[in-house]
């Protein structure tokens, strides 16, 4: 006689996204019963009933309904953004339940603000960890890899390919990000740094493509992952948008920061935007590469090849919460510090290289 351990419960907000169905679909598909949640009762009903799923609604400025959500349950995956304007509240409420908290963000002022709760979550013994996604499990375990492997580096670079359609949250967050311009990480600070210029030349394990910085999440995340101080992070463009962001991004960013503008925009975005649909999400694949040096010319690059972004996003946020319940941590935490740099090569699809043929 056997007994069949319970499927595992925890909340999920914002499941009625685009992404956070998506991470409702894997997690029942791997035997787990999440707990659906947001703000709105009738657009969670179809995931609800599609999936079999219990719903708790919950507005994020409703301390009283957010704990009544979070009560009985160990673990909250927040996948509505833009996180920058709904991972604080969130977090204050994990913080007040003793609930883990995971998100799928890679804005960097939100992994800032996670990791300045860092002394609380240890005190009240939970797990506060940002971008268990795309942003940033690849570049994240990725750039754990390659520094293990040169102890002492000074220097970081890590570049992304992802050509996959946005949803409606990615273009918005991409949205309220683009007016604060770019970003590199120097002597351990956060620098400014011009959009559009730094363009260079770089090798996929597929095939060399233009690449030019870029603010992504690990310029917070793979700084306490590893603890290089100098980071540039980049991402593939056409040779043509490279050149052109150049001279066009200070006009664009004097349009987006006028708020008229960008309230429009962000209607435009909710109306139109759909993300990649089934076929482009099996289909599609995203590749990194990263690389760590030190001023002895010790050096060493890896490639990694994952599944495409939002379907990735899905498959390791669900391994990401079942790394977490089977093996509690506490303290504000990066995905490759918390689990390792071959976490990475658990998701279903990736594959990693320390050198092409």
């Amino acid at each position: 006689m056997t007994t069949q351990s319970p499927a595992p419960r925890w909340l999920l907000y914002g499941a009625s996204g685009y992404t956070g169905r998506l991470i409702a679909e894997e997690a029942v598909r791997r035997g787990h019963k999440p707990v659906l949640s947001g703000r709105s009762r009738e657009k969670l009903a179809p995931v609800a009933d599609a999936l079999g799923l219990e719903v708790r609604p919950a507005a994020l400025d409703d301390p009283r309904a957010l704990a009544a959500a979070l009560e009985g349950l160990p673990l909250v995956m927040h996948s509505a953004g833009p996180f920058v304007q709904t991972s604080e509240p969130m977090i204050r409420a994990c913080l007040a339940a003793g609930a883990h908290y995971l998100d799928i963000t890679g804005e960097i002022p939100v992994f800032e603000n996670t990791f300045a709760h860092d002394a609380e979550a240890r005190a009240r013994g939970v797990t506060l960890m940002s971008g268990v996604g795309f942003d940033v499990v690849p570049t994240d375990c990725l750039a754990r890899h390659v520094a293990d492997q040169v102890p002492g580096a000074t220097h970081l670079d890590i570049a992304i390919a992802a050509v996959s359609q946005a949803s409606a949250g990615t273009a918005k967050t991409a949205l309220l990000q683009l007016p604060e311009g770019g970003r590199v990480r120097r002597d351990g600070v956060l620098h400014s740094y011009p959009m559009g210029h730094g363009a260079r030349r770089q090798r996929f394990s597929d095939r060399e493509r233009t690449v030019m910085p870029i603010p992504w999440g690990d310029l917070a995340t793979a700084w306490r992952t590893t603890g290089i101080p100098n980071i540039t992070t980049y991402a593939a463009f056409p040779s043509s948008s490279a050149r052109a962001l150049r001279w066009t991004y200070p006009v664009l960013q004097g349009v987006l920061r006028v708020g008229l503008v960008r309230d429009a925009l962000m209607k435009v975005v909710d109306a139109r935007v759909k993300g990649p649909d089934a076929a482009q999400r099996t289909s599609g694949r995203s590749f990194v590469w990263a690389q760590a040096r030190a001023p002895d010319g010790r050096q060493a690059q890896a490639w990694l090849e994952t599944p495409e972004g939002y379907l990735f996003t899905a498959l390791a946020s669900v391994r990401a919460v079942e790394e977490l319940l089977a093996h509690p941590r506490t303290g504000a935490l990066t995905p490759a510090g918390a689990f390792g740099a071959d976490f990475v090569l658990r998701v279903e699809g990736c594959r990693r290289l320390d050198s092409l043929g």
